[in-house]
Formats: C-alpha cells, sequence, structure tokens
C-alpha cells in the first residue's frame, strides 16, 4: 500500500478550496451585475419621465395648405400644385391658407418650396395686374429703358442705375443701388426670364431695346423719375454674391 505525499495531498485540498470558492464568486458577480441593470433601467426611466413632463402639449392640429412641388415667384397657383396637411395649431403661422380654393389662381409674390406653408402673404390681391400681383406690399415697379444686350440681365437679378446730368454743371451721380429686377422686356415683343405672367413688351412702351421693371421704394421712385426726366440713365449689374 503506498501513501500519498504531503505536497500531493495539501495540493489536493487547496484545489478542493479553489472549487468550493468559486460558485460563490460568481453569485457575487452575477449579483452585481443585476443591480448594476436594474440601477440603469430605472435611472432610463426616470430621464424619459422628466423628458416627457418637460415636453410642450402638442395640442390641437390644424389643416393648412403646403407647396405640393417647387413653385417660382410670380406663378398663378393651381389647386394641383398644393396639398392639405395637418400640424400643431401653435405652429401655423400668422395668415396660413387652409383652404385650398383660396389659393388657387392667384400669383406668388415668393417662391415656395415643397411643404412650405402658403400664407396670405406669399399671394398677391385676388384681383390684380400681370405686373401689380408681382409687387410685394410697400415697394413700386418702375419701368427704365437700358441699352444692355439681350439676356445680359434676367428677372432677380440687382442692378444700380447712374444718372448724367449734362447741363449746368454736367456730372454723373448714383440714383439707386441694387434695387431688384421684376422682369425684363424687349421692344420685339419678347419677356425675359421667368416671371409667370405674359405682356405685350411694345403694349407696354417698351421703344428702348430693352426695358427693365424695378423693384423700388417710393423715395427712389421719385429720385428715378426725376433723373429719367434731366439726365441720361445708364444700368450697372450687381455681382451675385
Amino acid at each position: 500500500m503506498t501513501g500519498s505525499s504531503p505536497s500531493r495531498t495539501r495540493t489536493s485540498h487547496r484545489g478542493a478550496c479553489v472549487r468550493k470558492r468559486r460558485p460563490r464568486s460568481s453569485r457575487g458577480y452575477f449579483a452585481a451585475s443585476a443591480a448594476l441593470a436594474g440601477a440603469a433601467v430605472l435611472l432610463l426611466h426616470g430621464y424619459l419621465s422628466r423628458a416627457a413632463a418637460s415636453a410642450p402639449p402638442v395640442g390641437p392640429t390644424v389643416a393648412v395648405a403646403v407647396a405640393a412641388e417647387p413653385i417660382d415667384r410670380g406663378t398663378a397657383v393651381a389647386g394641383s400644385q398644393l396639398r392639405l396637411v395637418r400640424i400643431p395649431q401653435q405652429y401655423v403661422p400668422p395668415g396660413a391658407i387652409e383652404d385650398i380654393s383660396k389659393a388657387a389662381g392667384r400669383v406668388l409674390l415668393a417662391g415656395l418650396s415643397p411643404g412650405e406653408v402658403v400664407t396670405e402673404t406669399r399671394l398677391a390681391r385676388v384681383r390684380a395686374g400681370p405686373v401689380a400681383s408681382l409687387v410685394p406690399r410697400g415697394l413700386r415697379a418702375f419701368a427704365v429703358p437700358t441699352s444692355l444686350v439681350r439676356g445680359a440681365v434676367i428677372p432677380g437679378d440687382r442692378v444700380d442705375i447712374l444718372a448724367t446730368f449734362g447741363s449746368g454743371q454736367p456730372h454723373t451721380e448714383m440714383v439707386v443701388e441694387s434695387v431688384e429686377v421684376l422682369m425684363v422686356l424687349s421692344s420685339d415683343g419678347s419677356q425675359h426670364g421667368k416671371s409667370g405672367v405674359e405682356l405685350d413688351a411694345e403694349a407696354a412702351g417698351a421703344s428702348a431695346p430693352t426695358m427693365l421693371i424695378l423693384l423700388v421704394a417710393p423715395d427712389q421712385e421719385e429720385r428715378l423719375a426725376y433723373a429719367r426726366a434731366f439726365a441720361s440713365l445708364e444700368v450697372t449689374i450687381v455681382p451675385s454674391e
């Protein structure tokens, strides 16, 4: 009969101790993990509850007309270009159109992108002429003859108007700066650029090779009228930004 050595006995004893301790360590690890997971869930729930409580109430919704496609300025709006969507009442802009029929047939004073709400400020008056329908409130349309070649200027460009006075002390002065071109008319009866309306340039009195219809303020209108009566006008094109 062979006896076991003391060292082997001690090794076996330590292995048994290790095997006995491992289950207790694993149980502690899993218990700690479960506690941390529970704490994380409680923290997340508390955060979501506070976020929901602090969010403003949406409230009732209202149907408003929005552009269903890009619509250029000067376009007579068709009902098929609009659609109704419901948005929270608190986000409805002032003057929003709630009935497509109230916008159909009216001319846009400013272009619309898809999804933009149609408002009264974007639409011309119900009964307005082809030029008046494009003039924003507070501005005027003023015709200025120019010798610029056809196609050099299109609606939306900005120009400066210079006046050269020949009597008395001849001099040149700036009359208006960076005013917007509303329309470009030619004496051959053609109209250049996208304005969305038809206009007979010859009937409008476009005797010069090109006639620019400019958007100006009332005080600019007076200066232009004086300069046109007593000076020679020149148009310079403002670079696009």
